[in-house]
């Protein structure tokens, strides 16, 4: 080889190494930058609820850190199906997020018969935030005041009481379910869209009992409008350490759902450890920390390996909840 070929050459191979590095040093740039633009968090359900509680509190002290703005975006529908199925077709970049309870990654696949999305396909965890038990309450009409009375109520009156939930497979429905396969119960369930009608249907009498956040049901307990009765967390809640939880009646309940952050399946591993960073540093924050547990919710703050186990857990409950139950798909 010439010379001037030998030059040439290397010339190229030096020119090859200067691009490769470049491209590295873009793709690390271009990691670096993230978030460049506006952060959505999809909710799958009404502004009010749990979820959302949680998307607004977070999203609020993310953007603060991270120097662009989070918004809100609340899709109700198909009890998360059609949040679900939009975060399943937006781009794996960082930029459409949703959070959301278990309903998604657990409930659905059981009870829903065809589903619009994969779960085990279409999303990737990111960060499991926080926990929260749903209470049990009764409207003031309803001559019960304890669990005891609760079941003794439902025992006397088989069939002729109602409870009201969410939607067909939400927490507020599965954990009554739990209770009536427990003991045995005759009462008839009355799903509705989400808990912006579920509690107005309790407050209204239409419904004699639900499970719902502590968030959607304090106002109402203030005006006399609703009672408490117990809680479906494992252990009792600090804003409530009088009311019993059902797990002191039925060893091992806990159905507190878990509030956590999907991304689309394929979102860039060092993305979704930015997003889970920045989201458990805002979690952590002692005015993050403060607005949670003024709304009965109890920060957790895990990464995405801990809040993938976390849905394992919670799928196996629900399918026990579902076995025992005799629930069949739709």
């Amino acid at each position: 080889m010439t010379t001037q070929s030998t030059g040439r050459a290397m010339g190229r191979t030096l020119l090859a190494a200067v691009l490769l590095a470049a491209g590295l040093s873009g793709t690390v740039m271009a990691q670096g930058a993230f978030p460049s633009k506006q952060i959505r968090f999809i909710v799958p359900y009404a502004a009010g609820g749990y979820p959302d509680t949680v998307a607004r509190i977070i999203g609020q002290h993310m953007q603060e850190r991270i120097g662009q703005s989070v918004v809100v975006e609340n899709r109700p529908g198909g009890n998360g199906g059609v949040a679900a199925t939009v975060l399943s077709q937006s781009g794996a970049d960082g930029y459409t997020l949703m959070v959301t309870d278990g309903s998604i990654m657990s409930a659905n696949p059981l009870l829903i018969s065809k589903l619009t999305y994969d779960p085990d396909k279409d999303f990737a965890p990111v960060a499991l935030l926080t926990s929260a038990p749903l209470f049990l309450a009764v409207h003031p009409a309803v001559p019960v005041t304890s669990f005891q009375g609760f079941l003794d109520h439902v025992r006397a009156n088989p069939g002729k009481v109602n409870y009201g939930s969410s939607s067909v497979g939400s927490t507020h429905h599965l954990a009554m379910e739990a209770i009536k396969a427990a003991y045995g119960l005759n009462i008839v369930h009355i799903p509705y869209r989400g808990t912006g009608q579920s509690v107005p249907a309790l407050v209204g009498g239409q419904v004699e009992v639900l499970f719902s956040a502590y968030p959607s049901l304090i106002g109402f307990v203030k005006d006399n409008r609703v009672r408490l009765i117990a809680s479906n967390g494992a252990t009792r809640s600090p804003l409530t350490p009088d009311l019993p939880t059902i797990g002191e009646f039925i060893p091992g309940f806990d159905f507190a759902p878990l509030v956590g952050i999907l991304a689309p399946a394929g979102t860039p591993k060092a993305v979704v450890d930015k997003i889970a960073a920045e989201a458990l540093v805002a979690l952590k924050t002692p005015e993050a920390t403060r607005q949670l547990q003024n709304a009965g919710i109890e920060p957790v703050g895990k990464g995405p390996e801990d809040y993938a186990a976390a849905i394992k857990a919670e799928n196996a409950r629900y399918v026990d909840v579902v076995r025992k139950a005799g629930i069949k798909p739709e």
